[in-house]
């Protein structure tokens, strides 16, 4: 369990201080060559006999989102350095800032021999992680008041993937601290990409897996704190379905550790149970002793599950807390996970659920389609020229 919020470090940090730019990226001519497109490949060969321009690019996407550039700016500056030249950027979107739909989020300009060959590996680091920025920020500024976990790691497509999702988070985070003043993202579940939010490793306690092998909830907490006794410890309580009564039963064993805050317990209930306690008619009855106006006016079916129904719902969160607050366990921290994404934190809020930290990698892209960035030449030797249709790309 992490105490606190932590600072990511500024978006000036050199690429050095990280990685060099970007776990796995292609940087060896013939791995560009290998994982580009064949026809920008020809491209470059034809330029190269025909003679050389010098083009400019307008790179955009076609959905709002949270600009998050510097991975794949940083990459291209790194191909730039070992082709010997240096591309021009002219960014119009700084890192962290709002870009609306078909605005260019940058321009390039360099030798078209040089540039054409990297369109499709620019954008591959670049449209996933503006739109999880744009998810991550809505999150944290729906619940400014609740840290996150950023344990996306495990529903990446790679360690490239990976590092541009925790990148990703940290620039929606700052933005949703700068905004509202959010606590935002305090850390992530692995080392490798820890040091986007400002700290030196990952974060986390317990997974299922240990509660399977210590056969007990409460003797996988007793293991956990003879193995790590200086460290906070959060204790997942779902693995039997007694969430409450496990909850309650490791806060009586470690009462000094309830007492003094360094004890939360986590909800990760699937979605095909109620947690313990709670049916439906119970959990409109939670609701409506705690949140009543979350229940007021039309709720669709989606919106109604988030609030009242199976699984780690506002009603089981806030059915948690009057358990723990009823006997006298008020320091310890709820920590919710499973499938919190914009729209499951956004009903959260309406609810005020009284969650203190969310584990969660839902701020991932669920439609990839939209992730799509897209780059078009628009100047050829400084002469404006572009496919018709995409007069807006022009440079004003």
């Amino acid at each position: 369990m992490p105490e606190g919020p932590s600072r990511p470090k500024s978006p000036e940090t050199k690429a050095e201080e990280v990685t060099a730019c970007g776990v796995g990226w292609p940087t060896a001519e013939d791995d560009i060559s290998a994982w580009t497109d064949v026809y920008f490949k020809r491209t470059r060969k034809a330029v190269e006999r025909f003679g050389d321009i010098q083009a400019t690019y307008a790179i955009f996407m076609r959905r709002p989102v949270i600009s998050a550039p510097r991975l794949a700016l940083d990459w291209l500056a790194d191909i730039g350095r070992r082709r010997g030249v240096n591309f021009e950027i002219d960014l119009r979107y700084p890192e962290g800032k709002w870009v609306g739909a078909g605005e260019p989020m940058f321009y390039v300009s360099g030798p078209l021999s040089l540039l054409s060959d990297l369109e499709t590996l620019l954008l591959q680091k670049l449209g996933p992680a503006c739109v999880a920025a744009y998810n991550a920020y809505t999150m944290c500024a729906d619940l400014p008041k609740v840290a996150f976990l950023a344990m996306d790691a495990r529903h990446c497509a790679g360690t490239e993937m990976a590092e541009l999702m925790a990148y990703a988070a940290s620039v929606g985070s700052e933005r949703a601290r700068r905004k509202v003043g959010a606590v935002g993202f305090i850390g992530n579940a692995t080392d490798a990409t820890a040091h986007y939010f400002g700290i030196d490793a990952g974060r986390g306690t317990m997974p299922h897996a240990f509660i399977g092998y210590a056969g007990s909830t409460l003797r996988a907490a007793e293991m956990y704190d003879e193995t790590f006794p200086d460290e906070p410890m959060t204790v997942l309580v779902d693995y039997f379905a007694r969430e409450v009564t496990d909850a309650l039963t490791c806060c009586r064993r470690f009462p000094r550790r309830a007492a003094a805050g360094s004890l939360a317990v986590r909800i990760d209930t699937p979605g095909g149970r109620f947690i313990e306690g709670l049916d439906p008619p119970q959990s409109y009855a939670v609701l409506e002793r705690n949140a009543p106006g979350a229940l007021r006016g039309y709720r669709s079916d989606d919106e109604l599950r988030y609030l009242v129904g199976p699984g780690v719902s506002a009603a089981a969160v806030w059915r948690m807390r009057e358990c723990l607050d009823r006997e006298g366990f008020n320091k310890v921290k709820i920590v919710a996970s499973s499938g919190f994404g914009p729209a499951k934190c956004r009903l959260m809020a309406e609810a005020q659920a009284p969650v203190d930290v969310i584990g969660t990698g839902s701020y991932l892209p669920s439609k990839w389609s939209e992730t799509y960035a897209t780059a078009d030449v628009v100047e050829y030797d400084g002469v404006p020229r572009v496919k018709v249709g995409r007069e807006f790309l022009l440079r004003r």
